[in-house]
């Protein structure tokens, strides 16, 4: 009987470890750095707060405006997230169950949409948000993220769907229902596993973005979250703790969501990626 490690589980275990504590330790010196006041930051940024203070939270919360940054982000988020799921599940219903040219060249392009990077287009999108008059307006964000988002959606729903036997649609039409009914009444009930991958990765991604709010809502007072708290940057230099607390107000939501919905994570991912 063998006891003891052997070099190459002790060589994968400390490199775990190490991964470990690279990922968590930017997690505590937020949160610790968002209880302390300015003084214990100066002297012991590191060390755990004694005593713990919340006057960072209180004044980033009225400083910024974040209630109003946190209506924004929420009616941006769950807007796009919604449109996503929608135009999604019925594009991804097409590319699944039609054996078409159009529906493979279709399948193509959105696969096109997910290697290209936005930033290629960022000057014509702009333009164009800013000639339909969508500048500085939660539909223009909407727009875009939609517009952004699709591919991968997509991506992932039509994988699912290729994965469920086509007898459940198959049935559903030789007993009178149309596609549309098909969809609604067999499919889409049995998406939830991907749907709720879908949502927290679109959610993820949108709540989370800097940069986009930055170049289409700046100076609106519709500003996101991200926008709100970079403002503390500029105007608190000093104060760090202001600025761990933003963040940790900032992350509490999405990771409330994030933990709510984990469970279908991999499991919707790993069967977005089957077909």
């Amino acid at each position: 009987m063998r006891t003891g490690y052997r070099p190459r589980t002790l060589v994968r275990e400390v490199v775990m470890i190490a991964a470990a504590v690279a990922f968590l330790f930017p997690v505590y010196a937020l949160v610790t750095l968002a209880f302390k006041d300015p003084e214990q930051i100066a002297n012991k940024p590191l060390s755990l707060p004694d005593p713990p203070s919340v006057g960072s939270f209180s004044k980033a919360w009225q400083s910024a405006a974040l209630g109003s940054a946190l209506l924004n982000s929420t009616l941006i988020t769950v807007s796009s997230v919604l449109i996503l799921i929608v135009l999604g599940t019925l594009a991804a219903y097409f590319l699944a169950r039609t054996a078409s040219r159009l529906s493979y060249s279709l399948y193509i392009l959105f696969l096109v949409g997910i290697i290209l990077p936005f930033q290629l287009g960022m000057i014509p999108l702009y333009q164009v948000v800013n000639n339909l008059g969508l500048l500085g307006t939660y539909q223009g964000m909407i727009l875009f993220y939609t517009g952004i988002q699709l591919p991968f959606t997509v991506f992932l729903y039509t994988g699912f769907i290729r994965s469920l036997p086509a007898d459940y649609t198959n049935a559903a039409l030789i007993d009178g229902a149309s596609h549309l009914q098909a969809f609604g009444y067999v499919i889409f009930p049995l998406l939830r596993p991907i749907t709720g991958t879908v949502l927290i990765l679109n959610a993820v991604h949108i709540w989370n973005d800097f940069f986009t709010p930055l170049l289409y809502l700046g100076g609106s007072g519709r500003e996101t979250v991200p926008v709100r708290v970079f403002a503390f940057v500029n105007e608190y230099t000093s104060d760090y703790g202001l600025v761990a607390a933003g963040l940790v107000l900032a992350a509490l939501p999405i990771l409330v969501v994030f933990l709510i919905l984990q469970r279908y994570v991999i499991r919707g991912f790993s069967s977005g990626l089957k077909g």
